[in-house]
């Protein structure tokens, strides 16, 4: 089956940072998993709610509290377990000790119950997604790349990159994260970024200021 039909991406824009939380679940099974839910719980439950769908498990693309504030509510309310990549863990303990420095009050760490790692399938439904190891942002930054569609969190936007200035980040490595995993998808490629808009591969490759004399 092409995920490219088979699935149906909803973004809601959350927390003090605007951060994007998507939700994507196979169009036939209604099985769903959630992507960055950096706040407002029951804004994604109400809209999983509304939409009749099912999450299977909670992912983020990293541990910055703007992307995992959430998670502990929403694995309360659906039981379901939550993945980020090995290398974030001590990035999501951080995160939450430091909450109410950003704008996030009440948060409990939640627990993790799968590390992943490159090259890990997520599963739910009739879809498989897989984990592109995309570090740089931090160390444990991953992106979640689907037929046609890539959930890469903080390490690049429409026309700039995700902050290196944090503890764990690195400009070099982003560089080659950028490079190697994702400007070597097809430029069609849809890009899902964890602050703003949506835009696309090769559009990234063209006309993004620092990317310039990647390829």
């Amino acid at each position: 089956m092409d995920t490219k039909e088979a699935t149906k991406v909803t973004k809601i824009v959350v927390g003090p940072l605007q951060t994007n939380c998507f939700i994507i679940n196979c169009i036939e099974t209604s099985e769903a998993v959630i992507i960055d839910p950096g706040g407002d719980a029951e804004k994604i439950i109400e809209t999983v709610e509304n939409h009749d769908l099912n999450p299977v498990l909670i992912v983020s693309t990293h541990g910055h509290i703007d992307h995992v504030a959430a998670v502990s509510e929403l694995k309360d309310y659906f039981k379901v377990n939550f993945a980020i990549h090995e290398e974030d863990r001590h990035i999501l303990k951080a995160s939450i000790e430091e909450a109410p420095l950003w704008g996030f009050h009440n948060v409990k760490e939640p627990p993790v119950e799968i590390l992943l790692s490159q090259s890990d399938l997520i599963e739910f439904g009739n879809i498989r997604a897989s984990i592109l190891h995309t570090p740089g942002h931090t160390p444990g930054g991953i992106s979640i790349l689907l037929d046609g569609k890539v959930f890469v969190g903080d390490t690049i936007f429409a026309s700039s990159i995700g902050r290196t200035d944090f503890p764990g980040g690195d400009f070099e490595t982003l560089m080659n994260s950028i490079r190697d995993k994702l400007f070597t998808l097809p430029d069609d490629t849809t890009v899902y970024p964890g602050h703003g808009p949506e835009t696309k591969i090769g559009i990234e490759k063209k006309s993004n200021p620092f990317t310039s004399g990647l390829i």
